[in-house]
């Protein structure tokens, strides 16, 4: 198996973890934000949504959204939207994130006629309908139960497309605590996705590479299982 190093945010993780285990998935996330656990200078949604780090995605994405046909699409979580925020994105946008400072912050900055930001959870708030759905590097942080919670809570929203972080090399995933992280690979158990629609790899350089398998990956939402291993 392939043996990868610890990231930022698994270490701040482990360093606050008697804090964040006395508060609810809000409370997590809410602390996470104002402490900046994750460490980044450029953005407090972390070292992967850095300029550097999105580079590929922010060349790519407006492309993949007009070649599906996207008119609206819902960013969840939308972060800080550091990364996005420079890139014309050819549609109507919604962000949402956990945390409503954050929200409050982006609809301040950000908001225009085509771009809204709301304060959401996305394992139990309904969702605003869009063609797209995009969870980026947020699964990552969820336990399994979470994240079966969001994966039927987008389905329910009847977005056509779910399109999210996945490591297309990983052998095999494992559970966690709300907050922690590790990669993914939907692909395998105990979520048995099909090979998805569309691949766009990252060209992730954290950890000295060690992550390079990282993608934003395409499904049909109707195509994903309605019964998720819980």
């Amino acid at each position: 198996m392939r043996q990868r190093p610890q990231v930022v945010a698994q270490k701040r993780f482990l360093e606050h973890r008697a804090e964040l285990e006395s508060r609810d998935l809000p409370g997590r996330f809410e602390y996470i934000f104002s402490t900046n656990l994750w460490s980044s200078d450029e953005s407090r949604s972390g070292a992967g949504s850095t300029l550097q780090e999105t580079g590929t995605l922010r060349n790519s994405l407006p492309g993949l959204l007009h070649d599906i046909g996207t008119k609206t699409l819902l960013d969840i979580p939308c972060g800080d939207f550091h990364w996005l925020s420079d890139v014309d994105l050819g549609v109507s946008y919604v962000g949402a994130d956990i945390v409503q400072t954050l929200v409050n912050e982006n609809a301040a900055r950000y908001a225009s006629p085509q771009r809204q930001f709301l304060r959401l959870d996305l394992t139990r708030d309904l969702l605003p309908k869009a063609d797209v759905v995009l969870c980026r590097d947020c699964l990552v942080h969820l336990s399994y139960s979470n994240i079966s919670r969001a994966i039927s809570n987008i389905k329910r929203s009847g977005a056509t497309y779910l399109l999210m972080t996945n490591f297309l090399e990983l052998e095999e995933n494992r559970d966690i605590e709300d907050g922690d992280w590790r990669p993914l690979n939907f692909q395998r158990a105990p979520f048995h996705f099909d090979v998805p629609q569309i691949s766009v790899l990252e060209n992730c350089g954290e950890e000295g590479g060690a992550y390079s398998d990282k993608a934003l990956c395409l499904w049909r939402t109707a195509e994903i299982p309605d019964q998720l291993f819980i």
